[in-house]
């Protein structure tokens, strides 16, 4: 019955709504003053309508808000009766804004999922989300003489044609792994039922002595770390002179269902240490790991440290969480029932389908990821250009059930890793036993892995050179943005303490600003903490300790649909 009914709510757990809203009711109504304030703000909503509506009747070309909201902010919204519907929205939002917030015994959890849902509310009743309401696209509409909307409609036509036949995207199919995108020289040296590792050809006569392994999330493919050659971070490492070594994760199927979490450590993190230590012996390694890949090596790296294991030599951690207490917008989506739904909706199938979670992150800027692109391309008629990163976020993965299930429950649920409760091999670990060097990355808009969330970090690890990033934009475009990006700017700040800290806000006033792209500065630090680039390149596996070239990268597990 669960997995039947997320087929209708987008796999969201109606129960939560409606306890929240239902604890909306009882707190209102047992707050007179709220009640009060409420009227009080509808009462001048509506007369503040009826007074605009007399002047924008007489033709007078009437601005619909004063402040600066793009939605509204051409010409065209200065017409009767279009500057009358914007201006009667947004009293309706500031009513809607004053009843739905600051209620007095209202949960904290149902304040946050009566935030959202109104958010949602306001998004889909927007008059500049529908045609017959915006005058910019009725003037579109005009001059075009209707023809934007017959393209609008085929591409509809060919985008439902392409979700029914499971094919990606338009405008995709320009960009093919392993011909345009992902196509940095290397081998597959190491397989197994769960990653491919990719070794990288040298580009440098001499490398530094220390390999870098890069752990990716299983979430994505790995090649958004080895986009087109110029946006490409694996090629920016390997030509200034590091020994690079990435996983790729298999994409699971139904067969999959009972991959867990101590699977994702045993057969994926430490094979490809193993590995990376069989090929570039008696050195220690750099480990750097994006989104859920930082999550799994914080966990690696306690693990090793528990068990005097000194193979790592430092840890940068990109938009990865340690401490999932406060996990931001995400936490819509995560709670006992909300869990209970997905359980239901991966045990039938056996893995979480990258669309099912393509289509809840959307939700959490539905203006910007979904109603702005429909009616660009179904209103419009125009399709967005994609670039290489746009193209990789519709090559989504799926999860395994079991895996899905464990890190949703243990991590977001229990938050046993930042309390000391989570186990490897039977045993918990502890995030204070990581002393390495460290770099954590955050991002300044990320709505997966929120800086704040990110930042704390610092106070679980007792490393006594520690380096704390914030970049400007989101989770991917923070991170993904070329060696040189006139737009990108970011902050650092060290510590050279195991304890010292401070709060987030206290960092912002001490961090250093820097313009441009982050890329240089981590790989300046990274040669600062690596021996002189005077090392012959080390050969391509090492078939003497079982690991021989099995092929060349991009390798198989990342063509896996």
């Amino acid at each position: 019955m669960r997995a039947q009914l997320a087929a209708i709510t987008g796999g969201l757990a109606p129960d939560d709504y409606a306890q929240a809203w239902w604890d909306w009711y009882l707190n209102i109504a047992q707050a007179p003053q709220k009640q009060t304030d409420i009227a009080h703000t509808a009462f001048k909503a509506m007369m503040d309508n009826f007074s605009f509506a007399m002047q924008a009747s007489t033709g007078k070309a009437l601005a619909p808000v004063a402040s600066d909201d793009a939605r509204f902010a051409s010409e065209a919204w200065k017409q009767w009766p279009f500057n009358m519907m914007a201006r009667g929205y947004l009293n309706w939002a500031k009513v809607l804004q004053q009843a739905t917030t600051n209620v007095p015994g209202l949960a904290p959890r149902s304040a946050d999922l009566i935030g959202f849902s109104t958010r949602q509310m306001l998004d889909a009743t927007s008059p500049a989300n529908h045609l017959m309401s915006n005058p910019e696209l009725l003037e579109l509409t005009r001059e075009q003489s209707g023809q934007n909307l017959v393209s609008g409609f085929q591409n509809w036509l060919e985008d439902v044609s392409r979700t029914l036949k499971h094919d990606q995207p338009v405008g995709t199919e320009n960009f093919k792994v392993g011909v345009n995108v992902a196509v940095t020289p290397g081998k597959v040296i190491f397989r197994n039922e769960l990653i491919e590792l990719i070794q990288y050809a040298p580009t440098t006569a001499t490398v530094h002595p220390e390999p870098v392994l890069i752990v990716p999330a299983w979430i994505m493919k790995y090649y958004i770390l080895d986009l087109s050659p110029q946006n490409s971070f694996v090629r920016y490492l390997v030509e200034k002179g590091h020994t690079v070594f990435v996983i790729s994760w298999k994409n699971p199927n139904e067969t999959d269902r009972n991959l867990g979490m101590e699977d994702y450590h045993d057969k994926g993190i430490r094979a490809a240490i193993d590995a990376v230590g069989a090929i570039v012996p008696n050195t220690k390694i750099h480990s750097v790991g994006y989104c859920i890949g930082g999550t799994l090596l914080s966990i690696a790296a306690a693990a090793m440290a528990r068990d005097g294991d000194d193979r790592l030599a430092s840890m940068t951690l990109l938009a990865a969480q340690m401490d999932f207490s406060e996990p931001g917008e995400l936490s819509f989506f995560i709670s006992p029932s909300q869990l209970a739904m997905l359980e239901a909706v991966m045990h039938k199938a056996g893995v979480l389908s990258s669309d099912k979670m393509g289509a809840a992150f959307g939700l959490l800027r539905s203006n910007d990821l979904l109603w702005t692109p429909a009616i660009n391309t179904y209103v419009k008629g125009k399709r967005e250009k994609l670039n290489d990163l746009m193209a990789w976020n519709s090559d989504g993965t799926r999860m395994p059930w079991r895996m899905h299930s464990e890190y949703l429950q243990q991590l977001y649920l229990q938050n046993d890793l930042a309390n000391g409760r989570f186990k490897v091999n039977g045993r918990p670990i502890d995030l204070k036993s990581i002393s390495l060097p460290m770099v954590v990355f955050g991002t300044e808009t990320d709505h997966v892995a929120p800086w704040k969330s990110t930042f704390k970090a610092r106070g679980l690890t007792r490393s006594s050179d520690y380096t704390y990033v914030l970049t400007n934009g989101g989770h991917n475009a923070g991170i993904v943005c070329g060696p040189v990006h006139p737009r990108r700017r970011f902050r650092e700040l060290t510590w050279k303490d195991a304890t010292a800290s401070c709060d987030a806000a206290e960092w912002l006033d001490k961090a250093t600003l820097h313009q441009g792209s982050w890329w240089p500065w981590w790989q300046e630090w990274l040669a600062a903490h690596s021996g002189a680039q005077n090392a012959p390149p080390p050969t391509l596996g090492n078939p003497a300790k079982g690991y021989s070239v099995l092929g060349d990268a991009p390798g198989e597990y990342v063509l896996q649909r």
